[in-house]
Formats: C-alpha cells, structure tokens, sequence
C-alpha cells in the first residue's frame, strides 16, 4: 500500500499525522472490488453474472468506493501505528481533509488527519523492591459459635402460647388480619388474613409492631402509623394510616438445640461439618477484606513511587465520568457532607486529581502486566461471562450470548481479572510480612483509597 506520512506535530504525548493515499490507487481497489462481486450479481436485463463492470460502477461506483474509503483508512491508520512502534493511548482521532466527493469520484487523493496520545515511556518499579504488610486474622471459635446461634435462631420453631393471661412478647409470633385505611378508605396492598408477624422482626413500617406488645388472642385494635417519607410505593409515603388489626393467634419462640438435627435440616452430614462450614466461609470473608487491605497498601505505594506525563484525553475521559457521578448523586441530595459544603470549584480539583491518580494506577498496573507477560485466557473470560450472565437468572442465555458478541463489554470483564493478575504477581515478587490484627482493624474502611476504582 502507498501512502505517504507527514508528522505535523510531536509535542509530549501526542501526535499528528497527515496521510494521503493517491487517487490512482483509490480507482485500482475500486475496479477489484467491482469484478470481485460482478459475477454474484443478479440485474434485470443481465444473465446472472454477466453484468458487465461499467455497469456496476454506474449503478454502485460511489456505495463501493465509500466503503474502499473506510477500509483504506483503516488499514492505513493501523499501518501507520505499526511501522512508527506507536503505542497509542485510546482511539486515535480521523479528520478527513480536502473535498471527499472529489475522493469518492476518484478525482482526488485521499487525505487526512490522524491525532493520538502516546502511552508515556516511564520504567515500572521492580515489584522486588516492594515491601509491604499483610494483615493476618482468623476466625475464633467464639465467632464460629455465634454464627452457629444465628443459625438456631434462624430455624427457631414457635409454640402457641397457653394460659389465663397471654400477651404478646418482643419476639412473639403473631397471626394477624388487618385492613388498612387513609382517611377511612382502604388502600391497595393494605389487607391481609392470617399473617404472620415476629415482633421486633422490623417486618412492617415503623411504629406498627411495638403496638401489638401486650396484646391478647382474640383482640381487636386499631394500630396508627405513619408511612416513612422514603416508602417505596410513592401514593404512601409520609401518609397517615389507621389497620384495623385482630390477633388470631399468639406464638412464643423455641430455642433450637445446637445438635445434628439442625444441621441435618439444612442439608449438612452433622454438627462437626456444619461448624467447618461456618469456620470456612467466615475465613473466606476475613481473608478477602485482607486481600483488599493489602491492595489498597500497594496501589499507595505504586502511586507514589511513579510521577509521569499523563495522556490528556485519557485523564478527561476518566474526569468525566466522576463528574457526571458526582452531579448525579449532587442532583438527588447523595452527595457525601464533607464534599456538599464545597463549591465546585474545589470539587472540580480534587475529582481531577482522582482522575489522574486513576489513569496513573491503570498505566502502571498495565505496563507491570506487559513486561511481564501477563494476560486473560479464553477460559479466563469465558468463566467470567458465565458468571456475570449467571446474575440474570432466567435471562442467562440471553445475556451470555450478547456477552460473546460484544467485544467491549468482554473488555469490561477481563480488566479486572487482568488487574487481579498484576496485583498477584506483584504481591508475591515483593517482600511481605504477615501481621496480625484485630477483626476490628481487619474490617473497619472496606472502601478503596480515594482516587482509585468505580
């Protein structure tokens, strides 16, 4: 292919190129690609592949020659980044220069401008030199034995309370009918029979549970309550209400017997295996707020062992994209106190600073990945698609075919497997030292660092 290249500007991390591909090799693709699909053509007044090529070129000359244009930019632009080792920083930017329908009528060479920013050269820290502190706690048996008791509290069974003098207890489980009312009218949804309530369980608005504490079978009131301002059916919110309530039936909670029993209802050989269970899935939640403490410890020490010119667009990009969260969560009063008292102004600093902490983790992580070798399986990915289509429920096929057809959101889920990676391979060629910690250190500032992460 002959083009010819003009470097029109090089300053920092960006570049400008000026191409241009003669008209004469335009027409030259053009005429190939007609009496390529010529003998496939069916045109009435022709036998089928007889159509003759100025034919072709009268009826579909301009159609064709556009998409040679776009093919010709394509693989001239790919060219260009190739044969200059250029390493670009996202999409380059076309702008196409002179009169294209002069290019389209193969009276004009194509001509146009190709911007891009540069992925900066900087020499990643030897992962060797690292050091860092792993935090170390596991699971005790008091924690394993409370686990096991939330359990029995869970699969509690309850017995109907018997006596001269019953009334209902924090903890009881009622049966209820109820009709609800606004202003002496029912409302949708109001109305139930036999239902079942544990008091304190939080189950009904706020206010409605306490009022049925020292009822008695058989009783009948009237329970006053308000809907909270932030109810989810919006007709109900902040409204007043009155429920006509009966209690039916009065019901007191029977411990469950830590025993095999219990762990056989669940579906579990035993006692012992249920305790290994419990032990194993605490261990797992602990050792995984570890991992995220001792990414956020490293991620600090990448961020201050690298300072190197960052791609402009790339920082605006990921400016961008916080702004927009934080006017979203500023439009519906979400924004965090410390950051409401502010102006914009000073939101706008800190957020580019985020930003650019942000684009600085990701090119190095990247380039840590790239010196040594690092990548994404097929198996990797197919994984992760399965497992994100499996968050779907029904619609899991549904979603894991779009996810096989879409390179982009493929991209979305293997950054994060190729970031986990990098921070594997990182951690384990540092010097790390396992310290112990309490379970309130271990769990307590769960979110990344400021400046890093969605």
């Amino acid at each position: 292919m002959s083009m010819q290249i003009t470097e029109k500007s090089g300053e920092g991390l960006s570049r400008v190129y000026g191409v241009s591909v003669p008209a004469g090799e335009l027409t030259e693709k053009l005429e190939a690609r007609i009496a390529e699909i010529a003998p496939t053509l069916n045109i009435k007044g022709f036998r089928p592949g007889k159509v003759p090529a100025a034919h072709v070129r009268k009826l579909y000359g301009k159609s064709i020659m556009s998409e040679v244009i776009e093919q010709t930019i394509t693989e001239t632009t790919q060219k260009l980044i190739t044969d200059n080792k250029l390493r670009p920083a996202g999409e380059p930017d076309l702008k196409p220069e002179g009169d294209m329908l002069e290019v389209l009528d193969g009276k004009a060479d194509l001509e146009y401008e190709m911007s891009l920013e540069l992925i900066p050269e900087f020499e990643p820290v030897d992962p060797a030199t690292l050091t860092l502190e792993r935090p170390i706690y596991s699971a005790t048996d008091a924690e394993v034995d409370e686990t096991l008791g939330e359990i029995a509290k869970q699969n509690r069974s309850y017995e109907t309370r018997t006596g001269k003098t019953v009334k209902a207890k924090d903890g009881d489980q009622l049966t209820i009918d109820f009709l609800g009312k606004i202003d002496g009218v029912p409302f949708e949804g109001g109305a139930a029979e036999d239902s079942q309530l544990v008091l304190g369980s939080g189950q009904f608005i706020p206010g409605f549970e306490e009022q049925l504490v020292g009822t008695k079978p058989e009783q009948q009131l009237v329970v006053k309550v308000n809907f909270p301002d932030d109810y989810q059916a919006e007709a109900l919110k902040g409204k007043a209400a009155e429920f006509d309530v009966t209690v039916k039936e009065i019901k007191a909670p029977v411990d469950t017997p830590l025993d095999d029993a219990l762990a056989e209802r669940m579906g579990i050989e035993g006692l012992d295996k249920l305790r290994e269970l419990i032990r194993s899935n605490l261990q797992q939640q602990y050792s995984g707020a570890a991992r995220f403490k001792l990414k956020r410890s490293l991620l600090d020490l990448l961020d201050s062992k690298h300072d190197f010119p960052l791609p402009p667009k790339m920082v605006e990009a990921e400016f961008a994209a916080i702004w927009q969260q934080v006017e979203a969560d500023k439009e519906r009063g979400a924004l965090p106190p410390e950051d409401a008292a502010k102006s914009d102004e000073d939101l706008r600093v800190e957020y580019r600073k985020i930003a650019e902490r942000r684009v600085r983790l990701g090119l190095v992580l990247a380039e840590v990945g790239r010196v040594n070798n690092v990548s994404v399986s097929d198996q990797e990915l197919a994984e992760a698609m399965r497992q994100e289509a499996m968050r779907y429920g029904a619609q899991a096929q549904q979603v894991f075919e779009y996810l096989r057809k879409e390179p982009n959101a493929q991209a979305q889920l293997r950054a994060p497997i190729f970031e986990d990676k990098v921070v594997d391979l990182i951690v384990a060629a540092a010097q790390v030292t396992d310290t112990p910690i309490s379970k309130e250190e271990l769990m307590k500032d769960e979110e990344l660092p400021q400046g890093y992460g969605a």
